[in-house]
């Protein structure tokens, strides 16, 4: 016999006895998982059905994979769905996004925004880029912002090195600003040299004193960096209203833990309230506080569920001088997101921007005090159609996060809280952020910047409006439930939050 012969009838017999072994080993596992699972009380699916009942886990788990890919329609997914991702991504790449045959959106949904192109649109020579709005008219150091778009707040804990670096190198490139998030000012937030808003949550980490409270001296020294211009005190969340900032144990890093003063791998769980702020009279005198130690405009982030404390704000400013205002009010949206929150809270608590917004801007018009206070939006705004509407409903300025995770990579794996992103852009194992070069996606957040601006402007000129900050609430129509549609400002109207003596009458009556 030659060797070529031996050689075959040798691998032929090792591959047998290979094959055999694992045989073995299969179902001696088997057994093993058998005694286990039916031994075991913990779940009930794996005691009745074991082995087999193992595979439920694995297909829940598989089923968001599934579905994304292989069975959800463009306009089905939620939060955000393929049509809108798709339109995203490929603007951050700088591809072409228009769309061939006919729109895949259903407008007969109620609530679904319709804008009124006027006869005679403006000529491309006649549109004229937005005015800045500023900011903190009584501050030292007033602040200009000319961008209709700009990087909501996301802190770095929630979202990794990379992606705070890419987002602030693209906010650079883009002329918008960036927000920190309540995690503290990293020296990524800082790396691009971007505009920075700095976000203090009731935590006040970076600027929070032994005890919890505010610290001063830290405070001024992070607002003398040029770099800072504005301070948010973030008073609730539009995932988690009442609820403090959330970062899982898992993703505390040391340098994290450094930043924020806490301990490693320790749950960071901010207060769900400012312990200083207990009513309006109090706000003002901590934003008032904030305000003269940072020399910078200072606001406040919230989220509208009960609105008539809005109204006894505008007292309490009257009976001060308008000096005394908030410099902005960024109003964030129930339905807005976030990288851990409870459901019960981001299901069911605080109203969604659609309602919200028009509701603030009604009462801050009403008491004449609508061009002292900025509005800056945010929530689930992340294309120009959103952000169109929220210019029509009277923002001053709009905020996105999301748009600005699926801009740098993100593919809604809903991940964020597991450390296990596999973009790179919400974990912290270095493995996983191999993927995310900030040179790379910087540039794709400043072209998603960029195609954001070119498409709102368009929609603005086929409404006869120069500028997205011309857009006023008569520019668009929502779809009601009998299909048909009605102007936003008379929408408005109908939905007007009562002053107090309204209120009252209404309730007596």
């Amino acid at each position: 016999m030659d060797f070529l012969s031996r050689f075959t009838i040798d691998a032929v017999n090792f591959l047998s006895g290979l094959l055999v072994f694992g045989i073995v080993l299969g179902v001696i596992t088997v057994i093993l998982l058998f005694i286990v699972d039916a031994t075991q009380s913990k779940d009930a699916i794996r005691h009745n059905y074991p082995v087999i009942g193992r595979f439920r886990d694995l297909f829940t788990r598989l089923g968001e994979f599934f579905r994304q890919y292989f069975f959800a329609l463009d306009r089905e997914e939620m939060p955000f769905n393929r049509a809108e991702r798709d339109w995203i991504y490929k603007s951050a790449k700088g591809k072409d996004n228009t769309l061939p045959f006919g729109s895949t959106r259903n407008l007969n949904l109620v609530g679904t925004p319709i804008f009124i192109n006027c006869a005679f649109p403006r000529l491309d020579e006649e549109a004229r880029n937005p005015p800045p709005v500023e900011f903190g008219p009584y501050t030292p150091n007033p602040y200009l912002v000319s961008s209709i778009i700009n990087v909501s707040a996301m802190s770095f804990g929630a979202l990794s090195k990379p992606a705070v670096q890419a987002l602030s190198r693209g906010a650079k490139l883009a002329g918008c600003y960036l927000n920190t998030g309540e995690g503290g000012l990293a020296p990524y937030h800082l790396e691009g040299d971007c505009d920075v808003v700095f976000q203090m949550g009731t935590a006040k980490y970076g600027v929070c004193d032994e005890k919890g409270g505010l610290d001063d001296r830290k405070l001024a020294e992070l607002s003398a960096n040029p770099q800072v211009k504005m301070i948010e005190i973030k008073l609730a969340q539009g995932a988690k209203p009442g609820k403090g900032g959330i970062l899982p144990a898992v993703k505390v890093t040391r340098e994290i833990a450094e930043i924020r003063g806490i301990n490693v791998g320790e749950a960071s769980i901010s207060p769900n309230r400012y312990p200083e702020i207990n009513n309006v009279e109090e706000l003002l005198d901590f934003i008032t506080h904030v305000r003269t130690v940072s020399k910078l405009p200072a606001g406040f982030k919230t989220v509208l569920g009960a609105y008539g404390w809005i109204d006894a704000l505008c007292d309490a400013i009257e009976q001060r001088g308008v000096e005394a205002a908030p410099d902005f009010i960024t109003l964030d949206g129930g339905d807005g997101g976030t990288g851990a929150a409870p459901m019960s809270l981001m299901d069911n608590v605080g109203l969604p921007l659609k309602q919200s917004l028009p509701m603030l801007t009604d009462i801050l018009e009403r008491r004449g005090l609508r061009n002292r206070i900025r509005v800056i939006a945010s929530g689930k705004l992340v294309t120009p159609a959103d952000v169109a509407w929220a210019y029509c409903a009277g923002a001053d300025v709009v905020n996105t996060a999301r748009g600005f995770m699926f801009s740098i990579g993100c593919i809604q794996a809903l991940r964020c809280n597991t450390n296990n992103c596999p973009t790179g852009v919400t974990t912290h194992k270095k493995s996983l952020q191999a993927g995310l070069d900030p040179t790379v996606k910087s540039v794709r957040a400043a072209n998603y910047v960029e195609k954001m601006r070119k498409d709102v402007a368009m929609i603005a000129h086929s409404c006869g409006a120069e500028h997205a900050r011309a857009l006023k609430r008569y520019h668009v129509r929502i779809v009601q439930e009998d299909g048909s549609s009605i102007p936003l400002d008379e929408l408005s109207r109908r939905l007007r939050p009562l002053a107090p003596e309204e209120y009252r009458d209404a309730k007596t009556g």
